[in-house]
């Protein structure tokens, strides 16, 4: 009986506890809801399922004004939405419920209602739930229709699910409305929104309905005045759809963050950082050229010249006086007036296209031209292969310099335009030319009055041998039986002799490395000066066209990541260059040779430093320097390392110069090493910055995993470097890529981020590789969401099977394809 009686309370308890967990259950689903009756009192608050979200009450920071809102459950001062924005609660009596007719209403102390839904049809069991997208809906239980969003009525911020919105019917749009400052969520004086009535599809904020900034014309994939997404493979801000009532609707990409307008008119790009717990953030208008209409009426705005604001070609200041004191607004004005059918047109490369375009659909850009010309009011057109012809009417406004991407701009200009144009380009040559015959005389005449007085001591200051030599003339190198002279400003000359006596007579003791053109040795100068010294070995494949293309190229530039050439000698068969000294020798050496007591140095922060470095010097030879130099030959032996182990670039003996208009080139003589030449180089012989890139993505990949590409291969997956790096980023285990000693959980998100970056540059394509200076962008976090790179085209494996089915891995040394050259049959 006793038993039965134990069994029947173990029983009842079990039920019980059966039954208190169905009720805890029960509550827990039910925390994200309000139903009609139930009050919540300030700081009470419900939570969406998923613990995302919130709505509850909150304070700005310096006020004790109360206001409902919804913000995130992790980050509670992150607001997204505001109930009574401009009718706060002045103290924390307020409450949030159902009222009788069924609307969402907001009470203070004394049951007042201080801000309300405002629907006007009445529910009959009326419901309100937080999503865990932030969207705070009102709707019928019983049906499940919803009869209020909060998506619907954004305040500053939207999240992924939310959309703005404008009508191109009429024209009603769906804003965002700044905080009128940090402490008062208040309408404030900014809003963000999109404008489609002009033809193209433009994001804006406007200040009291006055443009403040825009993006450019949506063409489908990217806004164009937006310039991180420019370079094709970047995501872009938002994405915009439309409909077939005439809805255009813009929503941000799907990311974990969210984009706002703040109360400074900045329209905000935040993803959160779930390594770091906060936020990144991008701002736009970025600098003051962003600013709608900086320069005025056919004015460029450039933030790479001072004063920022010019005047079109053509085009001249409205007002002189205020343009002097840097008051832009009142524009330009046209110097000589169109005439229709004698006028040409000015092309204005990497621009941001001005505001008012009238889109044309067209694959030809030829066509875009042609329609200009016949339109007399068509001021000026471009061409975007998504959208077509985009042609102006009337006026330019807010026109921007990019500098290295953008849209190319046609300007429509008076024939007399180009007629003056011409007469002062002929004037400047004549003007040249003339001081250049004088300074050339006058400089013949110096220089014989040297040799005149000091006889014999001119040998020791030129070098003379076997029908070469460096003339006295500190302007130039004149190479005999050479066809051409060669500007290359003040450049130091050394006698063998002294160089010589330098190395020990180029003892081996002092050799520093072997490259494929030649020993590198230590030297020491009289004065104690070290430097290495550069011997071009006569079985090399470097002639007298490298060499000279080396001492041209890097005699004229200067930057901390570039090593410095500090002179050179020609005597006899010998071909020298110097450099300074770098203690740390090569990356090559630091980074791949284990017994090498620098290795221990090149910790991830170290090596993260030296990518950057690397990426700096790259950065300089193409957009920052005097010229435009693509390297051609970049690898870890021509980056050299100073006491601090910072990365200097060197070996130019394959670079190339471009001029202000080129972009590419084109080779049959293919020069490099093999492992770091992109495929449309090392196959095709077409080569760009993009080429550049590409090899330094192979150097950071090869800089986290301190192995190098062309003799690495991974055994057990058939993997090259590159191959191995693509396989383990892409199933999220970016970690085990990177070198042992160095991997670390707590820089994990850094080094997974690296692997990317380094993948994207290692891109097939070079359009969709990034640009060194987006790179950098990258690197400094500047651009937080990355592109996610497609699989490279060496990704899989280097090797060949014998009729046996036995693996050979295909391994050449640097010094063996260093120097190649294709011939077309």
């Amino acid at each position: 009986m006793s038993l039965k009686i134990t069994q029947l309370v173990a029983h009842k308890s079990i039920l019980l506890v059966l039954f208190l967990q169905s009720i805890a259950l029960c509550l827990s689903l039910e925390n994200d809801t309000l139903s009609a009756g139930v009050v919540i009192k300030d700081p009470e608050t419900i939570v969406s399922a998923k613990q995302v979200h919130k709505l509850g009450f909150f304070s700005p920071p310096n006020t004790t004004n109360r206001y409902l809102g919804i913000f995130f459950a992790s980050s509670e001062e992150t607001v997204i939405w505001v109930a009574n924005r401009d009718t706060p609660l002045r103290d924390s009596s307020g409450a949030v419920t159902l009222s009788r007719d069924g609307n969402l209403v907001v009470l203070d102390g004394t049951n007042q209602t201080v801000w309300s839904t405002n629907l006007t049809t009445s529910s009959v069991n009326p419901v309100v739930q937080i999503l865990d997208t932030g969207n705070l809906i009102l709707r019928e239980e019983g049906s499940g229709d919803t009869l209020w969003e909060s998506f619907s009525h954004p305040t500053d911020v939207m999240v992924q699910g939310m959309t703005l919105s404008q009508n191109v019917k009429t024209g009603k749009q769906v804003l965002l409305t700044a905080w009128k400052n940090a402490s008062d969520p208040g309408m404030g004086s900014f809003t963000g929104g999109i404008d489609a009535m002009s033809g193209t599809v433009q994001l804006f904020t406007w200040n009291d309905g006055r443009p403040h900034w825009r993006s450019g014309p949506w063409n489908g994939q990217i806004f164009l005045g937006i310039k991180e997404t420019l370079y094709g493979y970047l995501d872009a801000i938002t994405q915009v759809n439309s409909d077939s009532a005439g809805n255009i609707f813009f929503s941000p990409p799907p990311i974990d963050g969210l984009v706002m307008w703040n109360s400074s008119g900045s329209a905000i790009r935040k993803a959160w950082n779930n390594m770091e717990k906060r936020w990144d953030v991008v701002a736009y208008p970025k600098n003051e050229c962003d600013v709608y209409g900086k320069c005025g009426p056919f004015g460029s705005c450039s933030i790479m010249q001072s004063p920022v604001c010019s005047c079109l070609r053509g085009f001249e200041p409205a007002n002189e006086d205020e343009w002097g004191r840097g008051n832009w607004t009142n524009g330009c004005r046209r110097r000589n007036q169109l005439r229709c059918g004698d006028d040409g047109f000015d092309r204005l490369r990497y621009m941001k296209v001005p505001d008012f375009a009238k889109p044309l659909p067209s694959r030809v850009q030829d066509e875009c031209q042609t329609r200009c010309l016949g339109n007399c009011s068509c001021i000026a057109y471009a061409f975007d292969s998504y959208i077509g012809c985009m042609f102006w009417s009337n006026t330019l406004i807010d026109t921007q310099e990019f500098g290295s991407v953008g849209a190319n701009l046609y300007i429509r200009l008076s024939a007399s335009e180009f007629d003056s144009h011409k007469e002062r380009k002929l004037y400047i040559i004549i003007g040249v030319a003339a001081g250049f015959a004088c300074m050339s005389i006058m400089m013949f005449i110096a220089w014989w009055f040297i040799v005149k007085r000091k006889g014999s001591k001119s040998q020791d200051s030129s070098i003379l041998e076997a029908g070469q030599m460096f003339t006295t003339d500190s302007t130039a190198i004149v190479l005999k039986n050479e066809s051409k002279e060669v500007n290359i400003g003040d450049f130091p000359k050394f006698t063998f002799e002294i160089l010589a006596n330098a190395t020990n007579q180029f003892h081996e003791d002092n050799l520093l490395g072997r490259g494929g053109f030649g020993p590198v040795y230590k030297g020491i100068l009289a004065n104690g000066k070290e430097i290495a010294v550069k011997r071009l070995s006569a079985e090399s494949g470097q002639g007298m066209q490298e060499f000279m293309n080396e001492v041209i190229v890097i005699s004229k530039l200067q930057h901390r990541n570039l090593v410095k050439l500090l002179g050179g000698c020609v005597e006899k068969e010998e071909k020298i260059l110097i450099y300074e000294y770098m203690p740390n020798k090569s990356l090559d050496a630091c980074l791949f040779d284990p017994t090498n007591p620098t290795k221990k140095l090149l910790d991830w922060y170290m090596r993260y430093s030296i990518i950057q470095g690397i990426g700096r010097g790259i950065l300089y030879l193409h957009k920052d320097s005097r010229l435009r130099i693509i390297h051609r030959d970049l690898k870890p032996s021509n980056v050299l390392l100073d006491q601090d182990c910072n990365p200097k670039i060197s070996d130019f003996g394959m670079a190339r110069i471009f001029g202000g208009n080129e972009d590419h080139g084109r080779t049959a003589r293919i020069v490099g090493t093999y492992g770091y030449m992109a495929p449309e180089y090392g196959m095709e012989g077409r080569f760009s910055e993009k080429s550049d890139v590409y090899s330094f993505g192979v150097l950071i990949l090869e800089i986290i995993k301190g192995k190098k590409n062309t003799h690495y291969f991974n055994d057990e997956l058939s993997l090259s470097l590159i191959g191995c790096a693509w396989k383990m980023w892409s199933e999220g285990d970016g970690l085990s890529f990177v070198e042992e000693s160095i991997a670390s959980r707590e820089t994990e998100e850094e080094m997974v981020r690296c692997i990317q970056i380094g993948l994207l540059c290692v891109q097939g394509y070079p359009k969709d590789r990034p640009s060194i200076e987006m790179v950098l962008s990258m690197l400094s976090r500047d651009i937080v969401e990355l592109a996610a790179p497609k699989q490279p085209v060496f990704a899989e494996n280097g090797s060949t099977k014998d009729s046996n089915g036995s693996t050979h891995q295909n391994v050449y040394s640097s010094y063996e394809l260093t120097h190649s050259v294709l011939d077309g049959r």
